[in-house]
C-alpha cells in the first residue's frame, strides 16, 4: 500500500497525537503559571513556542494574553496545531482512507470529532478548561484503543504507528528543550524549589510522573529526568522508545514490501548513533544541541518516509 492511502493514515494519526500533545501543553501552561509568584500573561510565550505556534500567533495578535493564547491553541482555525484544527484534519484524513479503517476506529474518530465540535463551539472559560481538555484527551484515547484492539497488524497499522511515534518523539524533544532554555527565569533557578516544581510539571505533561517516581522516588534531579525522557526504552513517550518503535514499524514495512528503504536506515542511525549514549555523554555534548540535532533528524526522517512511500503520487 503506497501513495495517498499511506499518506492519509500517516497524517491521521500524526494529527491525533498532535491534538493530545496540544492539550497536554495547555495543561502544562496552567500548572506552570500557578508555580510563579506574580505570574504574567507572558508565561504563555514558552507554551506557544513549544507548540511551534508563537510566530503565527503574533501575526494575528498584537500581544500575548492568557485568554488569547489558550483560545488560539484550543479553537483557532488560523492555527493548524489547535485542538480543533488537528481533530478536524485527522477526521478528514480518516474519510479519505475510510476503507482502510475498521468500523470501530471510524466510529471512534467520528465521535471524537463531533465531541470536539460541541465542546469547542464557543470560547472555553477557565473554570471549564480542565474538563474540556480531559474530554478531548479521552476521545483520542478511544481512537487509539480501537486501533490497538481491532486493526489488523499489516502495512495499514504500521503507517498509523509511524505517524503516532514520529509526532510523539518531536513533542517530547520540544518539551525537554523549552524546559532548559525558555521556562527557567534565570540560571540561578536551576536546582531551586521552583525548578523542581517545573520539572514535575514537565513530567506530568508527558504522563511520565508516575513512572518516574517508581524508578527514582520523589527526588526530581534534572539529569535523572532527562535520562528518563530521552533514554528509557520502557517509557512510552521517551525519545528512545519512540525511535525504536519507528524503526520496528519501518522494519515491518521492509518485510511487507520486500525491500529496505532509506527511511529504515535513517531510523536505525538515530537509534544507534544518538540514543545509545549515556546521559552524561549527552550533557557533555550539550542537551540543547543534542535535542536540536534530534529534531532535525526526525524532520528529515519524516520527509524520507514521504519520499520512500510516494505519499503525493
Amino acid at each position: 500500500m503506497l501513495g495517498k492511502t499511506a499518506n492519509g493514515l500517516f497524517w491521521m494519526y500524526r494529527f491525533l497525537e498532535r491534538a493530545e500533545n496540544t492539550a497536554r501543553l495547555i495543561e502544562t501552561g496552567q500548572r506552570i503559571a500557578l508555580t510563579r509568584s506574580g505570574a504574567s500573561d507572558l508565561e504563555w510565550r514558552p507554551v506557544l513556542q513549544t507548540a511551534g505556534a508563537l510566530d503565527a500567533f503574533l501575526q494575528v495578535n498584537q500581544e500575548i494574553t492568557k485568554d488569547a493564547a489558550i483560545d488560539w491553541m484550543l479553537r483557532s482555525k488560523d492555527n493548524p496545531s489547535s485542538l480543533q484544527s488537528c481533530i478536524s484534519a485527522a477526521r478528514q484524513n480518516a474519510r479519505l482512507v475510510r476503507t482502510a479503517l475498521t468500523h470501530e476506529v471510524w466510529e471512534a474518530i467520528n465521535d471524537a470529532y463531533m465531541r470536539a465540535q460541541r465542546l469547542l463551539a464557543r470560547k472555553v472559560g477557565e473554570r471549564d478548561l480542565s474538563a474540556v481538555l480531559g474530554a478531548v484527551r479521552q476521545s483520542i484515547s478511544l481512537v487509539r484503543g480501537a486501533t490497538l484492539g481491532t486493526m489488523l497488524r499489516n502495512d495499514i497499522y504500521d503507517f498509523a504507528r509511524i505517524g503516532t511515534f514520529l509526532e510523539r518523539a518531536d513533542n517530547t524533544a520540544r518539551i525537554l528543550d523549552v524546559k532548559y532554555y525558555v521556562l527557567l527565569p534565570s540560571v540561578s533557578s536551576i536546582g531551586s524549589s521552583l525548578d523542581n516544581v517545573q520539572w514535575e510539571t514537565i513530567l506530568r505533561s508527558v504522563s511520565a510522573r508516575g513512572g518516574f517516581r517508581m524508578e527514582y522516588g520523589n527526588n526530581y534531579d534534572p539529569q535523572d529526568i532527562a535520562k528518563f525522557l530521552i533514554l528509557d526504552r520502557r517509557m512510552p513517550r521517551s525519545l528512545a522508545f519512540c525511535v525504536r518503535k519507528l524503526r520496528d514499524n519501518l522494519g515491518y514495512l521492509v518485510e511487507c514490501y520486500g525491500d529496505r528503504r532509506e527511511a529504515w536506515t535513517k531510523a536505525d542511525h538515530i537509534d544507534r548513533a544518538y540514543l545509545s549514549h549515556t546521559i552524561e555523554t549527552i550533557f557533555d555534548y550539550g542537551l540543547h544541541e543534542f535535542i536540536q540535532r534530534l529534531l532535525a533528524l526526525l524532520s528529515d526522517l519524516g520527509a524520507q518516509i514521504e519520499r520512500d512511500y510516494r505519499f503525493y503520487e
